[in-house]
């Protein structure tokens, strides 16, 4: 699929030389100019351009310009990327969490985790929220009240509010939108405003933090995207 992305690539960057290069060309035309251009293993690429010598240098600048954006530029998801859509969520700073703890209506309410990736509660103040999903979360939770607070705690854990995720570059409202559960980054692209004029509107770029490490992948607008995820549009040259 790579390599049929950079020939897609350069097949429409060679058609648009191809037809500027009819109305640039006054003079009869000079010799062949050759143009190796040494890209990744997977965009190597030999073409010929022709054309008056003024429009060949100018193709050539197109042309790298358009080959590094299409190519070198891409980044292959680990499986991890895509791996973590089929587990079980875990929370971070800015989720919203709903804590119940049966008969104790004093400890039940809606808790945000903090920048530290903590909620503090009556009673047992600061825990570890980040990383945990629901089940791990209420064990800690019932540990915490077990130590001289209640006999046998009964706690429940759910999601209440999801972090946001971010989107930015070539849509018309960049900035920090709500996550809803199931979005894809085509959903997050129209609660954007949808694509600007130059939007490449293929595949997107998306930065996401699991366990701690960051991940960037390019992926095609219907990926689904998690809470917490930042979303690049890029720009298209052609």
């Amino acid at each position: 699929m790579e390599l049929l992305c950079h020939r897609y690539e350069f097949l429409k960057v060679r058609n648009a030389l191809t037809a500027v290069s009819k109305d640039l060309a006054a003079a009869p035309e000079p010799a062949a100019v050759q143009a190796s251009l040494t890209m990744t293993p997977q965009c190597a690429l030999m073409m010929r351009v022709k054309g008056p010598t003024m429009f060949s240098r100018l193709a050539k600048a197109l042309l790298v310009a358009a080959l590094v954006s299409g190519c070198s530029n891409y980044v292959r998801p680990s499986p991890a990327f895509h791996d973590v859509l089929n587990q079980p969520y875990r929370y971070d700073a800015g989720d919203k969490i709903r804590i119940t703890v049966f008969d104790q209506a004093n400890l039940t309410n809606t808790y945000t985790v903090d920048a530290s990736g903590n909620i503090s509660m009556p009673l047992v103040g600061g825990v570890a929220a980040r990383g945990k999903t629901a089940s791990e979360l209420e064990k800690a939770i019932a540990e915490k009240l077990r130590g001289g607070y209640l006999r046998n705690p009964d706690v429940s854990v759910d999601i209440d509010q999801y972090r946001p995720f971010f989107i930015m570059g070539e849509v018309k409202n960049a900035g920090q939108y709500p996550y809803v559960a199931g979005m894809t980054a085509q959903t997050a692209v129209a609660i954007a405003g949808g694509y600007t004029a130059r939007g490449d509107q293929r595949t997107l770029d998306i930065t996401r933090q699991i366990n701690g490490e960051v991940l960037v992948g390019r992926v095609p607008a219907t990926d689904p995207i998690r809470p917490g995820d930042t979303i690049t549009v890029r720009e298209r040259f052609f």
